[in-house]
């Protein structure tokens, strides 16, 4: 645990976000984090049905629930589910929350919080409440932002229109202007904000998504061992959407096992709106004997199937987005200490094959590349992966540890204090 000495500073947060336990977001812990520290902290969130679209169970439409969560205030908001994933459904889903939020506003103000924090995912929008709350009541407002719009919406949605794609940047970077502190999840993002928001250098810092402890834990499941025991395990944990990029690792699995390699087993950990898609997919190429989908679990149960797998795959949609931005998993992939199969450009490429060496990572939409380094894994001696994972360990404890990250959020935002990354430039 972080040990910082909280006499005299502010100890009350109010967090404001659409997603948050039990959906699997590292705010969670963050929020969690600052309990474990002496602060008092209140989450503003929406009613959880991401990524499969239905609400889980004990929650529905228009139930005003409050409850705590080891330690942690939660303020339930009412919030359209995203249904089957349709564009439209997820957009009503986008809108529903800071819509519904802003009738929680004229509570709030008679609550004592020291910091607003917005958490803020897809859409940019949803951290509007937050900064309304922020106004009201005269308390510094800190975004962590995890989608940098509008790249992020862009990487997604193909927008030519010059006059559209100005308005959404408009709009983005008005946000971000209401902040009096943003920190950004990727490397790159801090130059940015500086360079294109226009945001003072002092009021911004990166900080990676540092996994949660329970990622970096070997939990040994009797039932699974057993059913993966004779097999070359390949896990994949995480939201199943088009800026996964599928299409590649199905391609590349495909080669493989037209190549001889008929004894993988691609474990498929999560769901989402790609999850039929990719069903279908893996049975027209005839590799569904090679495919096991075992849908969404809680983050307690992960360290089961990392403990299981012989090495872990993503891949990534080409996008600018991706040049600087580094997806999550990626960090919980090397704090398990398991090999990386990676097809993505920029960052996360260049973490993979040269800061840390833990893994293969060829360029994103590359399927011939993923399948060339599946294969190579596969006949690689066991000893040489196991390096492989204890190098990507390794570089996890040198800076995506959770509580350097934890200690690097907590000074910034309470105590106005910037410990800048050891091996980022700070812009």
């Amino acid at each position: 645990m972080v040990t910082i000495n909280n006499k005299d500073k502010p100890k009350k947060a109010l967090i404001v976000g659409q997603h948050y336990w039990p959906e699997t977001f590292r705010i969670t812990d963050i929020a969690e984090g600052l309990v474990e520290n002496g602060y008092d902290v209140t989450v503003l969130c929406g009613t959880p049905n991401y990524p499969t679209g239905k609400f889980f169970k004990g929650y529905r439409f228009l139930q005003f629930k409050k409850e705590t969560h080891n330690g942690v205030k939660i303020i339930r908001v009412p919030e359209i589910p995203r249904g089957n994933n349709s564009n439209v459904r997820i957009f009503i889903n986008y809108i529903s929350f800071p819509l519904f939020s802003l009738f929680y506003i004229p509570f709030l103000l008679f609550r004592r919080y020291d910091r607003v924090i917005a958490y803020q995912l897809s859409p940019v929008f949803m951290s509007l409440p937050a900064i309304i709350l922020a106004k009201l009541k005269r308390k510094p407002l800190y975004f962590y932002v995890c989608d940098f719009w509008p790249h992020s919406l862009l990487s997604i949605l193909d927008i030519k229109n010059s006059l559209v794609r100005k308005f959404i940047t408009s709009v983005s970077y008005w946000h971000y202007r209401r902040s009096d502190g943003i920190i950004g999840v990727f490397k790159g993002m801090q130059e940015r904000f500086i360079s294109e928001v226009g945001i003072l250098r002092d009021k911004t810092l990166y900080i990676p998504q540092a996994p949660e402890k329970i990622y970096e834990l070997q939990v040994n499941d009797k039932d699974l061992q057993k059913r993966f025991s004779n097999t070359f395990n390949v896990l994949f944990a995480g939201n199943i959407n088009p800026a996964q990029c599928f299409d590649v690792i199905t391609k590349a699995a495909k080669i493989v096992k037209d190549k001889g390699h008929t004894n993988i087993r691609y474990v498929i950990l999560g769901d989402g709106m790609s999850r039929k898609w990719l069903e279908n997919e893996v049975k027209r190429l005839n590799i569904d004997d090679q495919f096991v989908f075992e849908g969404f679990k809680p983050v307690e149960d992960v360290p089961k199937y990392q403990t299981i797998a012989d090495a872990t795959i993503v891949a990534l949609s080409k996008s600018p987005l991706f040049e600087y931005g580094i997806p999550a998993k990626v960090y919980s992939y090397m704090a398990s200490g398991k090999p990386i199969l990676g097809a993505m450009d920029g960052e996360g490429k260049r973490l993979i094959n040269e800061y840390s060496s833990c893994g293969f990572c060829v360029d994103s939409g590359d399927s011939k590349g993923l399948a060339k380094s599946i294969a190579k894994l596969v006949n690689m001696p066991k000893t040489d992966r196991k390096k492989m994972g204890r190098n990507g360990q390794k570089y996890h404890f040198e800076h995506f540890e959770r509580e350097i990250n934890l200690n690097r959020f907590i000074e910034f935002v309470f105590n106005n204090n910037r410990i800048i990354d050891n091996e980022y430039p700070d812009y």
